[in-house]
Parts: C-alpha cells; structure tokens; sequence
C-alpha cells in the first residue's frame, strides 16, 4: 500500500482571487469542484498524475496568519526567466520579502494572501520539473521526515543529509519533495498542507492506520464530518487523507 501526493492546499480569505493568482503565476488553468474551492491545475490534466502536483484553494472563515513551514519553490531556465517571472509575479500581486534570507540566487516573494514562496535561479535538478520545482518542508529533522514520507507516499529518497532530503515521484517526474533543517521551524498550524490520496480500489481506513503505526498523528482542524481524514506527521505538519480514486 501507498499514497501519492497530489496536490498542495492553501487556506484562503478568497480562493477565487488566490487561485487566480496561482493559475496565472503556473501559466495553469483554474476550475472549481464547488463553493468556496478552486482548483488550479495544469491545462488538459487529468488527474491523479505525479507528472504535477495541483494546487488547491480553500476558503476558509479565518486563515491563520503564521510562519508557514511549508512554501512552494518555483523553477526557471535562464538567468532571463527568472527576472521576467519574479517581474510578472509582482504585477499579478506579489510582494517581496525579507524572512532573513541575506545575498542569495533566488528571490523570496509572498503571494497576494502572504503565502511564502521562492522563485529559484536556474539548476539543472530542477530542468524537468515543471513550474513547481520543489515543495518545501521546514522541519527540525530531515532523516526523521524523509522516513515518515517516503514510507508513507510511493516517492522515492533522492538524498538526504543531516541538514536537508529530497523525495521525488517512483517514476522520476514531477517537482520534489523537500525538507529543510530549520531549527526555529514553527510549530503552529499553517495555511499550507499536503493533500494525499490512495491509489484506486486501496482502503482509506487501512491507509490511514499504517499512517499512525509509521508516527502519524490524529489533527482536529475543525473539519467537522467530512470523507477526508485529517493527520499531522511526526514533526506536527498536519495533512489530509482523501478517499481513493
């Protein structure tokens, strides 16, 4: 048994505006599954597909505002790409910010709704990806997580150090999953989570069960009765188990 990452969730004041904002910023296409959702996902995908991870846009009454643990990194192929995409990005409603970053290669902007993200300069890692490059984790332990999420998901360890891993799809396509050693990792709840889901004709109650024996937790977000079952994984980032399909 495994799940697959597929897609990333933001909590949201609008998730129309937000998603907007995503879907041009991804150069992606945006659809709705019902009030209150927007659903930002490359044009003409079907889904689930490793090849990318969506973005979901929820509103929600009272988005948190925190440090967020959990960023999207955003590639680029030239030195050129870059500057035209962080300049797009600023017309679209991003802002630069400052979280103490000092001289670096990529630039850290936050979105319409203060959402962190990077746009990186060019690396040839990140060539293939897509537009999202990476999904990035800020933890406390990189060893720890990359065990929990590769025994968790059907990705597979790339590398890992005492200080950074990085997971990617079974079949190598798609962005990467990242975690970063931050000591001050915020240990508050975030607007951002990861959506998984298990694989057609696969049982969520198993899957979620194996989940806690790997040190998966129960999370009460107030998410009332719904078919998703909310976790957090062992350093306390909360994600959601959707029905299979």
């Amino acid at each position: 048994m495994a799940l697959r990452l597929v897609q990333v969730n933001f909590k949201a004041g609008d998730d129309s505006a937000l998603g907007r904002f995503w879907a041009e910023a991804l150069g992606w296409e945006i659809s709705s599954e019902g009030p209150g959702v927007s659903n930002v996902e490359p044009i003409g995908f079907t889904g689930p597909d490793p090849v990318a991870v969506c973005v979901d846009v929820v509103t929600v009454p009272d988005p948190e505002t925190v440090r967020y643990r959990v960023h999207l990194d955003l590639a680029t192929t030239s030195s050129a790409h870059q500057e035209e995409l962080v300049a797009r990005l600023t017309k679209l409603g991003a802002t630069h910010a400052d979280i103490g970053q000092g001289n670096v290669p990529w630039s850290v902007l936050a979105d319409p709704e203060g959402n962190l993200f990077c746009v990186l300069e060019p690396r040839p890692i990140y060539r293939d990806t897509g537009p999202i490059a990476a999904v990035v984790v800020n933890c406390t332990d990189p060893r720890a997580m990359a065990r929990f999420w590769s025994e968790a998901t059907d990705w597979t360890l790339q590398q890992v150090t005492d200080n950074f891993a990085r997971l990617r799809s079974a079949i190598g396509v798609g962005p990467y999953l990242e975690f970063v050693r931050t000591p001050a990792a915020n240990a508050s709840c975030g607007r951002v989570h990861l959506d998984l889901r298990p694989y057609p004709g696969d049982d969520q109650a198993a899957e979620v069960a194996r989940l806690r024996a790997l040190g998966a937790t129960d999370a009460d977000v107030g998410q009332g009765d719904v078919p998703w079952v909310c976790l957090a994984d062992p350093e306390g980032n909360e994600f959601c188990v959707l029905t299979p399909g």
